[in-house]
This record gives structure tokens, C-alpha cells and sequence, in this order.
């Protein structure tokens, strides 16, 4: 409330004060204790706190948890039991549940390396890509269509969620995956997926029919600043894009600095990226056509000849003399005055369709037509591959103006490129990071890339490893993961915050390893049962005094559906695809209509085609984030809509019955049937008391029944 009346201040006294800002001016937004704000200082890794209970920890992580959870008196949780971490860990490297065999291969072979095997073996998978890519493209705000009143698709925008897939695969460091969104088209000109990576920059909505294409430039330009600043720095620069920052030490003069950087690029909806096999086959595609279609039209022409010249006679002999003398003459050969006539009288000589069908016979016009149509079906060869992407000006600099309240139509001063004040203040190195070859003028876009992906940088690694940390426990150490400013949550855990930092860096920006050190640690290792003194000590596990229960979100639960009932299409890449939506849900969806292929319906839920004017309704019911801005964090909400879906969707509908079909025709018995749903939907057996329930529910109802409420169990839609 405090923020929200402190708020509502400010722009209020932006109103009214006018000249009189000076009284809320930089000079006071930077003051020396902002400087020192823990986020702006240099990274240091700190010692191992000592810690008595020497045998809990598995990885040097864990020392940062125990020694605050020994301060308070709380011992840690039990570790989980086997199933259940398998359940987790593949749930969240995944996003897809661990089959019966994975299960029972795991429990068989549980020596002291079977948990980094499976991580290993998790990591390596394609799928990782696709679970952790989701986390990216929700922070992104990636969609496949424009937003607003038109909401056009893009076509091409699919290019830039594909090459986030095929990016974390690959363990792409994590620093070269900054460079290259932020400027791939200055680094390595020939390397196709940098240039992809671009598009991050133009992934906003956009008013395309804009009469103001020069506020629909701005509104990008300011979209592609606030996003950068989010995504990669933990900052909210956007508050100063119309004054200096209430909370924050970034004054109005920081911001269009920083935007300064972006403003020479040339913006490309549809850049052809293809490969040199790719232009050659389309070249030769282009010439065949081109060829097929002279020699076609020379055909027509040929047929229409003799009375295309009978009608033009006709019709020129009733002009003046003058003009017939001037549409007689060669072309090259008019005078002015001829030139003239000729245009003034082409519509008196022009022949239209029905006065050439009328002079033709019955067996030319069949003919002619005949030769149309064969023009008409004529296939032109399908474009090169193209993509949306940022390029550099090409020395074409735009000029940057601090723009009073935020308007292009009252510019102030002209700013030069620069990084924020406050991060040169606070370490005196930002100041002199530069890039090296492409990056080596301060002006331009790879000099700021460059500047964020340092590992001298005090934010960028650290809001990375707090990302990854908040995907696996729900929470960052950093709660407000995308503020990491004055006015953003502190950290619980600050020295692990930065020692998680220094080990992603040292590393080599490996994401991989950071999920594998995590993983591995007894701290992720921990059961969700919290014992007394948790409960006391840490009611809201904020010391990570045992593993939080976590709501999956609606893609894995989509996915996770189709998975179990054995409909999963393993597809990877290509344009966004279009599963049916109800009819009873939606009537007239505009641009929806299911892809012809049944198979596609079936594709994982990152390749549905993301629409920004109407979200999945599957996926929306169940938190899926307005991808008209970057989501850091999606909500965890508990509605009745949600029982419902998985009560009465296609979705679960169909999930329920294949799967029950599939397990009539694998089990002899109901206890065996029963059993198996159990494994596959909950990855165990059922206790004693839900084996003698499900018998009795069995007796009056079908097996797709039982499917469909163990669908509907927390169960199944919570991992602990």
C-alpha cells in the first residue's frame, strides 16, 4: 500500500510541480547509500560457513542453509524418499513425468552415483530444452502474433523460440547467449542463430497500422530498454523512462543512455536467413519458375495477338489524327507532345476482358482459359527462411534526446550511449568495460552486450543464478527476481546468492552445472514434511528448512496428460501449431483454427502457437502469463476453473479414456489396473486403503473413470 500511495505521490508531483522536478532530481535519486546497495557491489565469493552438523551437507551449497537453519535451532527435513526426488528432479528438468521403468531401474541401481546418472541422463535429454525454454520465453514476453486490436500473426517469430530450445540443449554459455540476443548481428555475421537470437529485441507488442510510425519506433525502442534491463540486469528502467526513478538510482538521463545503444538498429519483420544449399535450391527453384511462367504467358500472348491488334485498330481509327500518329510511333522515337497524347488517351485504347472474350471464338477462349488456369496453378517456390531480427544502422545514427514525460515531440538534451550511473558509482571497472572487434566503438550494441555479459558485471550472474535457483524451489533467494534494485526483496541468503554467482562465472556460464550442483545437494535433496521446529522457526520456509510443495504449471500438466496416455508427439521445431479449442469455450476465435494434421494436437505446449489476444484456454485457466510483458514469476492460484478443466476438458477427457484403453489391453485384473494408473499417473503404488477404494469405486464405474480422478488429485498436479 506503502508503494502504491508513494507511487501515486510521485506522479502527482510530476504534474503539478513542473520545473520544480529538480526538487525530486538525480542528484538526489543518487545518493552515496544507493551506491552501496549489496546489488551494485562487486562479486566476491565467500568462505564455506563452518557448520556442525558436518554430514548433511552433499554439496558446498548446502553450508549456507545449514549454518542459518543451525542458527535458528532447525535441524533440516528427512531426505525425500527415492521415487519421489526422481518424481521431482524429472519434473523439473523435463517437465514430463518418470515412466514405471525409470522408477524401477532407479530403485534397482541406487548406488552413490545413481542420482547424478539420472541428472545426467535428464540434462542430455531434448526435452530438457523445451522445459527450460518455457522458463525463458515467460521471461521474454514471447508471442507469435502482433497484439492490440489486429493481433496479426508473425510468421517468423517461432525462429527465435526454437533457437532458445536448440541454445539451452547445447549448454550454449550463458554469457554468449546474452551477446547474442543482445547483439548477434555484430558478432558473428555469418552464424545464422545469432542473428535469430535478435529478435528477443523485437518480441513486444507492436502496433503495426500505427498512424504514428514514429511513436510505433519509440514504443519498440523503449519495449526492447525495459526488457534488457528486466531480463538481463534486475532492474526496472522503465520507471525513468518519463522522469527519474522514484526508487530507484537511475535517473531519466540513464535510461535514454542506455537506449542510445538500441537506436541505430534497423528493425526486420522478415529478414531471409537462409543457408547457402537453401538460396542455391531457391534460386534454381525461382529460375525454373520464371522460365515456366515466360513460357506460358508467351503462349497466351501468342493466342491473344491477332485480336488484341484487330480491337486496338478499331478503336484508334476513331481518334484524332494526331494521336493515331502518336501511338504509331516507336517508343524511343516520340516527341514530347506524342508522349503526352499517348497517355492522355491510353483508357480510349485500352482493351478490357469481356471486349477480348466477345471478339474471340469458342475454341480460343477454352483455350485461353485452359492456359490461365495451368498460370494460375503454377506454384511459385516457397521463400527462403526468414526471421525477425535487429541489424546496425549501417552508419545511419539516430540521435537520442532525453524526451520530457516520456514524449518524442519534446526532446531535451541529446545523450550519447552509456551504462547506468549508479553500476559505474558503484564499481568503477562498468565504467571501462568495452567490447573487443565488432564491439570495439562504445556506441554501439555489442559494446553493451559485451558490458552485460562481463563477468565483472555485479548483476548479470547473479540474476541468472537466482533464476535457476527460483525454478527449483519456487522462490529466488532473491524473492523479486526481476528487481534486484533498491526496492526489490533482499536476498535470505546473500552469501550464497554470490558464491552461487562466482561458481556459475568460474563454470563457464554453464547452466547445466548449476542445475547439477543444485540437484545434487541435500538441500534439494530434503522431503516436504516439515517437522515442529520448521514449523515454528520457519513457517513460511524462507530458510529452506525442507522442499516446497510446488502446483506444476498448465503445461507440464497438458503435457504430462498426453504423456501418460501415450498421445505425446516427441516433434521438435517448426511454426507454432493450433490444438482444437471447444467450441463451448470459445465461438469465432479470431486466427484459430486446428491444424489439419490431427498429430500436431499433440505436440508439447511450447509449440503451441502463441497468440497474444487469446491465450490457450487450457493453459491460461492454469496461470499461463500476458505475454505482453516479461513474467518473472508466474501466480500459483487454486480456482474453481481449474477442478473443472481437468474434470471436463478435452484435454483430461481424452487423456482418461486412451489411457484406460491402453491399460485394458497391457493387465489381466482391476488390481492390476488399478496399480498401473497408479504408476503412471502418480508415479507409485496405491496404499492399502486407495487399492481398496479404487476396487470399489471400480465396481460401478469404468476405468477411464478411476483415470480421470486420479487426473484430479493434488497428487498428480503437485510435486513434493
Amino acid at each position: 500500500m506503502f508503494v502504491l500511495f508513494a507511487s501515486l505521490f510521485c506522479e502527482y508531483a510530476s504534474f503539478t510541480l513542473g520545473a520544480d522536478l529538480s526538487l525530486l532530481s538525480s542528484e538526489s535519486t543518487l545518493s552515496q547509500p544507493r551506491n552501496e546497495h549489496w546489488a551494485f557491489q562487486t562479486i566476491q565469493k565467500p568462505a564455506l560457513p563452518s557448520v556442525s552438523n558436518r554430514s548433511w551437507p552433499t554439496s558446498s551449497l548446502d553450508h549456507f542453509i545449514l549454518a542459518n537453519l543451525e542458527a535458528k535451532g532447525i535441524p533440516p527435513a528427512e531426505p525425500a524418499e527415492p521415487a519421489r526426488w526422481l518424481r521431482r528432479v524429472t519434473f523439473d528438468l523435463v517437465g514430463l513425468p518418470p515412466t514405471p521403468s525409470d522408477v524401477d531401474d532407479f530403485l534397482r541401481n541406487s548406488d552413490g552415483n545413481a542420482s547424478e546418472r539420472i541428472i545426467d541422463r535428464l540434462l542430455s535429454s531434448p526435452q530438457y530444452g523445451e522445459r527450460w525454454g518455457r522458463h525463458w520465453l515467460d521471461l521474454v514476453r514471447f508471442a507469435e502474433s502482433d497484439g492490440f486490436e489486429h493481433d496479426a500473426a508473425r510468421p517468423h517469430a517461432w525462429r527465435y523460440r526454437d533457437y532458445v530450445v536448440r541454445s539451452l540443449n547445447a549448454d550454449k554459455p550463458y554469457d554468449t547467449f546474452v551477446k547474442e540476443q543482445i547483439a548477434g548481428d555484430m558478432f558473428d555475421q555469418g552464424d545464422r542463430d545469432a542473428l535469430i537470437a535478435t529478435a528477443f529485441n523485437l518480441l513486444g507488442p507492436d502496433m503495426v497500422d500505427s498512424a504514428d510510425q514514429v511513436q510505433r519506433r519509440h514504443n519498440s525502442l523503449n519495449d526492447m530498454t525495459d526488457t534488457t534491463g528486466l531480463v538481463f540486469l534486475g532492474l526496472t528502467v522503465g520507471c525513468a523512462r518519463c522522469h527519474d526513478h522514484k526508487f530507484e538510482p537511475i535517473s531519466q538521463k540513464d535510461y535514454f543512455s542506455l537506449q542510445a545503444f538500441f537506436s541505430p538498429a534497423v528493425f526486420h519483420r522478415d529478414f531471409p536467413i537462409p543457408t547457402e544449399r537453401e538460396q542455391a535450391a531457391y534460386e534454381t527453384a525461382l529460375k525454373r519458375y520464371g522460365m515456366r511462367e515466360h513460357e506460358m504467358r508467351a503462349k497466351i500472348d501468342v493466342l491473344e495477338k491477332p485480336y488484341r491488334e484487330q480491337l486496338f485498330a478499331e478503336k484508334l481509327a476513331v481518334l484524332s489524327e494526331e494521336t493515331r500518329a502518336a501511338h504509331s510511333t516507336a517508343k524511343d522515337q516520340r516527341t514530347a507532345e506524342q508522349i503526352a497524347l499517348v497517355k492522355q488517351t491510353a483508357t480510349d485504347v485500352a482493351i478490357s476482358e469481356k471486349e477480348l472474350l466477345g471478339r474471340m471464338p469458342k475454341e480460343d477462349q477454352s483455350a485461353r482459359k485452359a492456359l490461365l488456369d495451368s498460370l494460375n496453378q503454377l506454384a511459385k517456390p516457397d521463400p527462403v527462411p526468414m526471421t525477425l531480427a535487429l541489424k546496425h544502422g549501417g552508419g545511419i545514427l539516430e540521435k537520442t534526446y532525453v524526451l520530457s514525460r516520456g514524449d518524442y515531440a519534446n526532446p531535451a538534451e541529446e545523450v550519447a550511449s552509456d551504462f547506468p550511473s549508479i553500476l559505474k558509482s558503484a564499481h568503477p571497472r562498468q565504467d571501462s568495460i568495452s567490447g573487443s572487434g565488432a564491439a570495439a566503438e562504445q556506441n554501439d550494441r555489442a559494446a553493451l552486450a559485451e558490458w552485460i555479459a562481463s563477468a565483472d558485471n555485479p548483476l548479470t550472474a547473479r540474476v541468472m543464478a537466482n533464476r535457476i535457483w527460483q525454478h527449483h524451489f519456487g522462490r529466488g533467494l532473491v524473492p523479486s527476481s526481476s528487481d534486484f534494485g533498491t526496492n526489490g526483496q533482499p536476498p535470505t541468503h546473500p552469501k550464497l546468492l554470490d558464491w552461487l554467482a562466482c561458481q556459475f562465472i568460474a563454470n563457464g556460464w554453464s547452466i547445466k552445472s548449476m542445475h547439477k550442483m543444485i540437484l545434487l545437494s541435500a538441500t534439494y535433496r530434503q522431503s516436504s514434511k516439515a517437522s515442529p521446529p520448521a514449523l515454528a522457526g520457519d513457517p513460511e520456509n524462507r530458510l529452506y528448512s525442507r522442499f516446497p510443495r510446488l502446483r506444476l504449471e498448465g503445461e507440464v500438466i497438458r503435457d504430462s496428460l498426453l504423456a501418460i496416455s501415450g498421445r505425446l508427439n516427441p516433434e521438435m521445431e517448426g511454426p507454432g501449431v493450433y490444438p482444437p479449442i471447444s467450441k463451448h469455450v470459445f465461438k469465432g476465435a479470431m486466427g484459430w483454427k486446428a491444424s489439419p494434421n490431427p498429430e500436431d494436437h499433440a505436440r508439447r505446449s511450447i509449440y503451441i502457437f502463441a497468440r497474444r489476444n487469446l491465450r490457450f484456454p487450457f493453459l491460461e485457466v492454469f496461470d499461463a502469463p500476458d505475454n505482453n510483458i516479461s513474467c518473472a514469476e508466474r501466480e500459483r492460484s487454486t480456482s474453481a476453473p481449474q477442478s473443472l478443466t481437468l474434470l471436463n476438458s478435452d484435454e483430461a477427457m481424452a487423456a482418461a479414456a486412451t489411457l484406460a484403453e491402453n491399460l485394458s489391453k497391457t493387465t489381466n485384473s482391476n488390481d492390476d489396473q488399478i496399480k498401473q494408473a497408479f504408476r503412471l499417473i502418480l508415479t507409485r503404488l496405491p496404499t492399502a486403503q486407495e487399492m481398496e477404494m479404487s476396487g470399489e469405486f471400480m465396481k460401478g464405474s469404468p476405468l477411464r473413470e478411476l483415470c480421470r480422478a486420479l487426473f484430479n488429485s493434488n497428487a498428480f498436479v503437485y510435486v513434493d
